[in-house]
């Protein structure tokens, strides 16, 4: 039975929100959601997949974990996966785990667990060799992370060496935590900030996350940044045999764990230390945001293993998010690349948190109808550590008759043109094409990091240059000229010489890179690469039919239509015509799929690259695999069946060889290709 056309779309809706929310949160360090939200998408996707399973895709969000590192920083490959965790919001929730696993381990006994706060920072990974700090790098997407080596040096709490500790360190070990900034600590630096004209950080973990990633650890080393360790990941078999035993090593190493560490012998007294935690959340010197349970003995976590995501063994159980009165006085709209009315809710400013806020987005008018949201109504309003707060409910007991119902506008606020609600839609949509939000939002997408990654082309610069009719679309970016730029507010001669330099080193994408950066509706990055690794280049893209489309991984019907639709607009033409005149032409773009070569030895096996090879790129290496009917991979794991070493192999290697898969040397796999 085909699966309702609806369903689809809406797992296709959740996957590219989610997508966008990752990035926000983990690359950008700037959220726009709640984590309860965030939770919420992902659950229901979660819901959706389980129950459609033909709907399941290899890398849906489901299967992730945070986001790609960001490309200023070296990429690491950890050693040993960073998984996220699973959650539980209520008490029922917890019990029903610690059932979940005695039933899975055929157990009627008591699991003892380990407790522990959930810190609301940054995760980082730690590799010690002899005992001596080697690599510092962030979680990233689980699997390879940035290196933040220089920066994690800075932070005073983080042992440089642990050498001459006792018991003696083993050769090779990852320790993983949690960078935070103390509460305290992080209102101080906000002072310093406002006093210097600075804008301040949102929170503590934005604060901690922007300091982890400076490209100068000079301004890493001011910020007051503080570290608890958690868990080890790769470390010799035998060293520990519980995780209490991995807590109090750490401490006796000199890392600092949180003296709210607890070993719980049943989920009775589990329950006990989740209500102790949260009665004294408010009064601990840095922020959490609930605790984490473990399974103290290691051989029953390897045993209950893992999940897509997550292991069996381990639970974020969440506090309920911080929750505040207020009254909002207006309620706005705001339109976005797409043409998407967003109503954005004006409160009274009030403190959550620690966090002053003064606007909630309402999503759209089903929102606003089903909780009954009106301007002048006092609501209960939530904010989990994010930077936009949610709406949770009205306080119906405070109306005084005077309050306004709200309701979409018939014209768009920014342009005066048609605003439409498509059968089936929630969202209300501005249909004027020339729209100056939908050029300011798309020429913004264009160049941002995810698109084309234009270093100096931020929000008020494309507000300017549209404005005053300097460009009607991205295409307009690439035959900007210096006297043009000169005029503008905060342009000087440099300013203008760096954007103009960045403008044309952005010439050259890569493929997936341009498809991204055009903003087709439903087409976020993961999409655009396997658009962009199955069609190679944008011609053949915009030539493809409907059925064409849809034989590529991940593209739905709804998806296929959307992309056949927006190749076909004539702006669409006129902006990639623009982008050819410019001399815009993606890495590869001009590439033919090749044939490919029958080889048993390749057929059907996995491959991972580690080091420089002489005599090829890596890319260029991953294409003879793939032709020869062989697989690649970005990281070590089970499923890998050789790892290629060249020049320089580093952490990939090392994992290799204890995992015992098959390594070839750079002749050796040069040899099996020329075969």
């Amino acid at each position: 039975m085909a699966v309702d056309e609806k369903i689809i779309k809406r797992v296709e809706e959740l996957r590219a929100l989610i997508e966008y929310h990752n990035r926000r949160y983990y690359q950008l360090d700037d959220p726009e959601i709640s984590d309860a939200e965030y939770d919420r998408l992902l659950a229901e996707l979660i819901r959706l997949e389980e129950s459609y399973p033909e709907l399941a895709t290899p890398d849906s969000p489901t299967h992730r974990v945070g986001a790609p590192p960001l490309e200023k920083f070296a990429s690491f490959s950890h050693l040993s996966p960073m998984l996220s965790l699973a959650n539980a919001f209520t008490e029922e929730e917890i019990i029903e785990f610690d059932h979940r696993l005695r039933r899975f381990l055929g157990s009627g006994e008591s699991i003892t667990y380990c407790g522990e706060p959930k810190f609301d920072g940054t995760a980082i990974n730690l590799v010690y060799r002899h005992g001596i700090l080697e690599v510092g790098a962030t979680r990233g997407d689980g699997f390879n992370g940035e290196n933040v080596t220089a920066n994690v040096k800075t932070i005073p709490s983080i042992p440089l060496s642990f050498a001459h500790k006792y018991p003696k360190p083993p050769d090779l070990i990852e320790i993983r935590g949690e960078v935070v900034m103390k509460t305290e600590a992080f209102k101080r630096l906000n002072r310093k900030r406002e006093e210097a004209g600075e804008p301040p950080f949102a929170n503590p973990r934005n604060a901690a996350a922007g300091s982890l990633r400076q490209l100068d650890s000079r301004i890493t080393a001011k910020r007051p940044l503080d570290f608890f360790a958690y868990g080890v990941g790769v470390f010799p078999e035998g060293l520990f045999n519980t995780h209490w035993d991995i807590i109090t090593t750490l401490k006796e190493w000199g890392f600092q764990v949180s003296e709210h560490c607890r070993r719980l012998a049943t989920i009775n007294e589990a329950l006990e230390y989740y209500r102790s935690i949260n009665s004294v959340r408010d009064t601990l010197p840095y922020e959490i945001d609930g605790i984490v349970l473990k399974v103290d003995p290691l051989f029953l976590q390897e045993r209950l293993g893992t999940i897509s995501r997550s292991p069996r063994w381990a639970l974020a159980c969440k506090f309920p998010a911080h929750q505040e009165t207020t009254v909002i006085e207006d309620i706005i709209v705001q339109v976005g690349r797409t043409g998407i009315l967003t109503p954005v809710a004006i409160m009274r400013p009030v403190n959550i948190g620690g966090v002053t806020v003064s606007r909630a987005t309402l999503h759209n008018q089903d929102e606003i109808d089903r909780k009954d949201i009106r301007i002048g109504d006092t609501v209960l309003v939530q904010r989990a550590g994010d930077v936009i707060p949610e709406v949770v409910k009205v306080i119906e007991g405070r109306r005084t008759g005077k309050e306004k119902p709200f309701h979409m506008p018939s014209n768009c606020p920014e342009c005066g043109g048609e605003v439409i609600r498509e059968e089936g839609e929630a969202a209300h949509r501005c249909m004027n094409p020339t729209c100056p939000a939908k050029v300011k939002g798309a020429i913004i997408h264009f160049a941002s990091r995810g698109g084309l990654d234009i270093e100096g082309l931020g929000e008020k610069l494309v507000n300017q240059l549209v404005e005053k009719g300097l460009i009607k679309d991205a295409g307009d970016l690439f035959f900007l000229r210096r006297e043009e730029l000169l005029p503008l507010e905060r342009m000087a001669d440099k300013s203008v010489d760096n954007l103009l330099s960045a403008i044309n080193r952005a010439k050259h994408p890569s493929l997936a890179r341009l498809i991204n950066a055009l903003g087709i509706p439903l087409v976020g990055e993961t999409t655009a690469r396997t658009l962009a690794e199955h069609f190679g280049s944008l011609e053949a893209i915009e030539k493809a039919d409907i059925e064409e489309l849809t034989q590529v991984p991940d593209v739905g019907a709804e998806v296929a239509k959307e992309i056949k639709e927006f190749f076909a607009q004539p702006k669409t033409k006129d902006l990639i015509a623009k982008l050819r005149k410019a001399g815009v032409i993606a890495e590869g773009e001009e590439r033919k799929k090749e044939e490919l070569i029958a080889s048993p030895f390749f057929a059907g096996k996995t491959f991972v690259f580690t080091g420089a090879l002489s005599f090829m790129t890596r890319e260029e290496a991953k294409r003879e695999v793939e032709k020869r009917g062989g697989k690649t991979a970005d990281y070590v794991s089970r499923r890998a069946d050789y790892v290629v070493a060249g020049e320089g192999a580093g952490s990939k290697l090392i994992k290799a060889q204890q995992m015992n898969i098959t390594i070839l040397t750079e002749e050796e796999f040069r040899r099996r290709l020329e075969e």
